[in-house]
């Protein structure tokens, strides 16, 4: 396959299989620490009303799905490359950054979930990912 066209099937493949992991997390999350009781998040306004209910703990489970998301797709994107591994895994770790901001944007939440989840869980997590698929700095094939 073309190096080019194997990259960026590593990233969209990285992109959904992290996305899955997330949303599965964030789900799971839901049933393991039940929302309080008669909490609507319907829409992003009625999450943003919410979150002024929440506890610590009901944070934890987004923050994990966050950074396994990121850590899932970054490794799986590294995996399936052909070249430029480690930089394809970071570019997962943005993706999923820009993602985070946009939820930060939309729903807010306590200043010290959003400067662990925008600090801690995405370009960090991209990096162990690239590192445990074996990325190393390597160069195009000429």
């Amino acid at each position: 396959m073309n190096p080019v066209a194997r990259n960026i099937l590593a990233v969209v493949i990285g992109l959904v299989t992290g996305s899955v992991v997330n949303i599965g997390l964030i789900t799971v999350g839901m049933t393991v620490v039940p929302l309080p009781e008669g909490t609507d998040v319907s829409t992003m306004e009625a999450v943003r009303e919410a979150m002024k209910t929440f506890t610590p703990m009901h944070f934890l489970f987004p923050w994990v799905a966050h950074a396994l998301g990121t850590l899932v797709g970054a490794f799986i994107a590294a995996k399936v490359a052909a070249s430029h591994r480690m930089k394809l895994a970071m570019l997962i770790g943005a993706f999923f950054l820009l993602g985070g901001i946009a939820m930060v944007l939309n729903c807010g939440g306590p200043n010290w979930f959003i400067a662990a989840d925008l600090i801690l869980a995405y370009f960090p997590m991209a990096w162990i990912g690239g590192t445990l698929a074996g990325s190393r700095a390597e160069t195009a094939p000429i």
